[in-house]
């Protein structure tokens, strides 16, 4: 077995020809799960019709048995985690989502806003133990083309191993806005200056009706898939996202992953899938429904299903914790995000994941599951098995401010 390995953007590591690699069903499943494993392995996509029914099987085990003989298809038994930290650049934001913990108004007392220098030096602190930079952030009312210009070119040049992974599709529309130039123009001069993909964040559920509930203000559907489109044009990879369990039907989580799975059709430019399900507290959004961990992992095995054209998919462990992404591994995630090391917006949120957690613990989450940990680089380009060694115990971290 090589020690190392690369792919393409488009493969991200998946096996090309992974449904005639599907073992034949087993047949105790119940009829569903067998019509969808006849589906994929002939190489057709599942309907909507078909993922409905997958979530009223009442058989979670099988819906989740398919999902990971389908990961294991395209993988065999490699799980994928980088090194990563998050740098988030302000909170200050002109919206005001019901949903989002983060976001502050200019005057709040807890209202922040990095200055590059100050950012060079928080990415700094990591730049040693990791290869990615996750930022994202408010949109802040001052900010336009010029000052994130400014940033990636500074970063690139500082941290030139460094991948800077950035910016919401919102965000982008935001600047372009306020910069008075076109998504294209925007996404190629940042291009330009560093920026080298997209993390996906912000779609929320691609319905507008329930984004005018939840999200009032942000991009539209639309806008949403229109700008990882012209993103993809270009050159840019990106992730893509789906925060579940607040007010959306089953049916409109299923149509939020066809309409991705139809851009992937035409752009091939999505790597990665991330679900994860909206943490609750009192005041944010008190009629969400939200998602017990079986509902969660149900969500994850559908989306490995339905979404049979997007390489990989992501137990984001910054919000189901460790424990039940180590379960999502055994229901088709084949991604757990991340090293980490600081994070504000899921812990803000609610989540209580550690953020010490270093390369050792994430591969033996991995094998515990009996995978082989493979740390890859951002955009699933190149890969190293990973060994984990003697694991220190985990100690509490202050929030990242």
């Amino acid at each position: 077995m090589d020690k190392e390995w690369s792919s393409d953007v488009v493969l991200a590591g998946s096996t090309s020809d992974w449904c005639k690699r599907l073992p034949k069903a087993e047949t105790n499943w119940p009829a569903g799960v067998i019509a969808a494993w006849k589906t994929l392995s002939g190489g057709s996509s599942l309907s909507l019709e078909q993922g409905l029914e997958l979530y009223a099987e009442p058989d979670l085990a099988s819906v989740g048995e398919l999902a990971a003989m389908v990961k294991s298809s395209r993988f065999g038994t490699h799980v994928f985690f980088n090194s990563n930290v998050h740098v988030n650049q302000t909170n200050i934001c002109v919206l005001a989502c019901k949903f989002c913990a983060f976001r502050r108004g200019r005057k709040a007392k807890d209202a922040y806003a990095m200055d590059i220098e100050t950012y060079l030096s928080e990415v700094g602190k990591f730049a040693d133990h990791v290869d990615e930079v996750h930022s994202v952030g408010g949109l802040h009312p001052d900010w336009g083309i010029e000052h994130y210009e400014e940033l990636f070119k500074s970063a690139t040049t500082t941290f030139p191993h460094i991948h800077f992974k950035a910016l919401t599709a919102v965000e982008i529309q935001h600047i372009s806005r306020l910069s008075n130039i076109s998504i294209e123009t925007c996404l190629k001069r940042l291009k330009k200056a560093g920026l080298s993909s997209l993390p996906g964040g912000g779609a929320e559920i691609l319905d507008d009706e329930v984004r005018e509930v939840i999200c009032r203000g942000k991009e539209s559907s639309d806008e949403y898939l229109e700008i990882h489109r012209v993103a993809h044009r270009i050159g840019i990879p990106s992730n893509c996202t789906m925060l579940f369990a607040t007010i959306e039907s089953r049916e409109q989580r299923l149509a939020h992953m066809i309409s991705l799975r139809e851009l992937q059709r035409e752009t091939s430019g999505f790597q990665c899938f991330v679900p994860y399900p909206f943490l609750p507290d009192d005041s944010r959004l008190p009629n969400a429904q939200l998602a017990t961990g079986v509902e969660t992992l149900r969500t994850i095995a559908i989306s490995r299903l339905m979404l049979d054209n997007i390489p990989h998919i992501k137990a984001y462990r910054m919000n189901l914790g460790d424990s039940l992404s180590e379960l999502a591994l055994s229901y088709g995630a084949d991604d757990l995000d991340g090293t980490v090391h600081q994070e504000s917006i899921m812990h803000l949120a609610g989540s209580v994941t550690p953020l010490d957690i270093d390369r050792n613990i994430l591969g033996k989450i991995i094998e515990n599951t009996g995978s082989i940990a493979v740390q890859r680089n951002t955009i699933y380009t190149r890969f190293s098995l990973f060994e984990s060694k003697e694991i220190p115990p985990l100690r509490g971290l202050k929030m990242a401010s």
